[in-house]
């Protein structure tokens, strides 16, 4: 159902992903940039800001910076698995892997391997702030247009 906390939830957490992958973009080796990378993690955001956090609207102030942190670990959790997981098809369809088990195990690693580059102040630092005054506008949002 949608409702204003949704809403709101969605065109915050959406640019807040993009935004993100932009910081992080250049901190990859030249060349070796995930594929759509920008896209998928606004498309992250919004999922975590509709499904996350507007779900979770009203529900008072304090558990908002809660549930803006849980929609910014949800955008930060699925934009890294799905580009993990675009990159792996694509190197599947350059048969660079032995069998069906070797790309599954290396989502994970690409994952990981992603998670590691961007771990800098500057972008954990932005998605944290981003995420708890999202949680905090959602919140208002939410309670003054139920």
């Amino acid at each position: 159902m949608p409702t204003m906390g949704r809403l709101i939830g969605a065109i915050l957490f959406t640019p807040l992903g993009f935004y993100l992958a932009i910081l992080a973009i250049p901190l990859f080796p030249e060349g070796t940039d995930p594929p759509y990378f920008t896209l998928i993690a606004a498309a992250a955001g919004l999922f975590g800001g509709w499904v996350v956090a507007g779900s979770r609207a009203p529900a008072g102030f304090p558990a908002a910076v809660g549930y803006g942190l849980t929609a910014g670990a949800a955008l930060a959790f699925w934009a890294l698995f799905a580009t993990s997981f675009v990159e792996m098809i694509l190197r599947a369809l350059d048969k660079r892997y032995q069998g069906p088990m070797e790309a599954v195990v290396s989502v994970f690693q690409l994952s990981m391997d992603y998670a590691l580059v961007m771990g800098t102040s500057v972008i954990v630092t932005t998605w944290l702030a981003g995420s708890i005054v999202g949680g905090l506008i959602v919140e208002w949002f939410a309670q003054r247009f139920p």
